[in-house]
């Protein structure tokens, strides 16, 4: 599956006139507990040629296509990247720390990486998961028969806030880390580890009664989080000269050959 990935990178950057700075996987698979036919969710920061940009018109900075083959792929372009960067965007903060990247033809993502850690913003970062989690426990989780995977989608933004708050870090991407690093209570660790085991094994986690321990942990730690949030001081964030000079930069890099 890889060198269909690569391949349909290559076909993008062909297609859109445009170089792929970075490609990863940022779904189930980065978080490190697939099931048989979870999809590849490929996401890719790209970038235009410089006469792209010189433009009075706006232009579309998504690149998108319909899920095919179990492939879901799109990406931004560098410009939209760095804005959603510098207001400290999750999804973004997570594809440049997944631990399975299908492409790197720069030294971006590492950029990023080393501004991220001091630049991010923990409010922000945490209502974002937050949100996410008290959305996804509303959605699923309320009846007495739940579908048993969706769990995860709540566990793991919730443990990404429990992360922020210990360690003041940006959370891990990988699942496994979160429920090893951090302090769980014995009873919530076990049921968690009991739903892993099976989702690892390829098992199906269909529909079935609720985990009264899961759900009530979940609910505590909404509420918590709902109340821990509003104490946290906004930080200001990456300077955008700093991020100015990192899309010129790139531009240069990336096209210097083209205009030697």
């Amino acid at each position: 599956m890889r060198e269909k990935i690569e391949l349909e990178l290559e076909r993008i950057e062909k297609e859109n006139d445009v170089k792929i700075l970075f490609a990863v996987e940022s779904g189930s698979r980065a978080w490190g507990f697939p099931s048989k036919d979870s999809d590849y969710d490929v996401r890719f920061v790209y970038i235009h040629p410089v006469e792209w940009y010189l433009s009075i018109h706006d232009k579309r900075d998504v690149i998108e296509y319909p899920i095919s083959d179990d492939l879901d792929i799109s990406g931004w372009d560098i410009k939209k990247a760095l804005q959603l960067f510098a207001k400290s965007n999750p999804a973004l903060l997570e594809w440049i720390r997944s631990p399975i990247f299908y492409s790197k033809n720069s030294n971006f993502p590492e950029k990023l990486q080393q501004m991220s850690e001091k630049g991010f913003d923990p409010k922000a970062t945490i209502y974002h998961y937050l949100h996410m989690a008290s959305k996804n426990y509303r959605e699923f989780l309320q009846g007495e028969n739940v579908k048993l995977k969706k769990y995860f989608y709540v566990l793991r933004p919730i443990l990404a806030c429990k992360w922020l708050e210990e360690k003041a870090t940006l959370p891990p991407v990988e699942f496994d880390r979160l429920i090893t690093e951090l302090s769980l209570e014995r009873s919530v660790l076990d049921e968690i580890e009991k739903l892993l085991i099976k989702k690892k094994a390829g098992t199906e986690l269909d529909v079935g009664l609720k985990i009264k321990v899961l759900n009530q942990f979940l609910e505590e730690q909404i509420h918590y989080y709902g109340q821990y949030v509003k104490g946290i001081e906004k930080r200001l964030g990456i300077d955008i000269e700093i991020l100015n000079t990192v899309f010129r930069d790139m531009l240069f890099e990336v096209y210097k050959k083209e205009h030697k």
